[in-house]
């Protein structure tokens, strides 16, 4: 038999403070004399018996921090480094130009657009896509490309119990 699989059959029942000498717990009901611990209202959490409590010690931190994936900005004389005429968030990671394919992307225009180029992002200035058309290209708005989902831990390589 193991500690945590015993099982009790009956509860300590509470005692009744507060009801006279002959109750046995009555006048102070078991709080002592005199003090703070004797007194009706406890005190509040971090209370440390009038010392400045730890939570006000300590220096705090100004604002706060987003944890929202930023929005990547590619340039438009960024795209002729790109080979390809059709250019999608794969296409900008492939080319080193955003950290992960899976973010969102906003194309602005910075630098010079030479050649044709059909771009599909998530986003783009109306410069952007004014630049675009003049070189002979097209801006088309697309979702963001989402994560590739986990494989539930049961579909995981486990060695089988036979």
């Amino acid at each position: 038999m193991k500690y945590n699989e015993l099982t009790l059959s009956r509860q300590k029942k509470s005692r009744q403070v507060g009801r006279g000498i002959s109750a046995g717990r009555g006048k102070t009901a078991g709080r002592g004399t005199k003090g703070q611990g004797s007194r009706k209202s406890s005190t509040k959490a971090g209370f440390e018996g009038g010392q400045n409590p730890l939570y006000a010690r300590l220096p705090k931190l100004r604002g706060f921090k987003s944890h929202r994936r930023g929005v990547e900005t590619v340039y438009t004389g960024q795209l002729d480094l790109i080979k390809k005429a059709k250019i999608d968030n794969q296409a900008v990671f492939e080319a080193g130009l955003i950290r992960s394919p899976n973010s969102r992307v906003k194309l602005v225009v910075k630098g010079k657009l030479e050649s044709k180029k059909d771009v599909q992002l998530q986003a783009a200035s109306k410069q952007a896509t004014e630049v675009l058309a003049k070189a002979g290209g097209s801006f088309n708005t697309v979702a963001q490309v989402g994560r590739p989902a986990k494989k539930p831990s049961s579909e995981l390589s486990r060695p089988s119990d036979k």
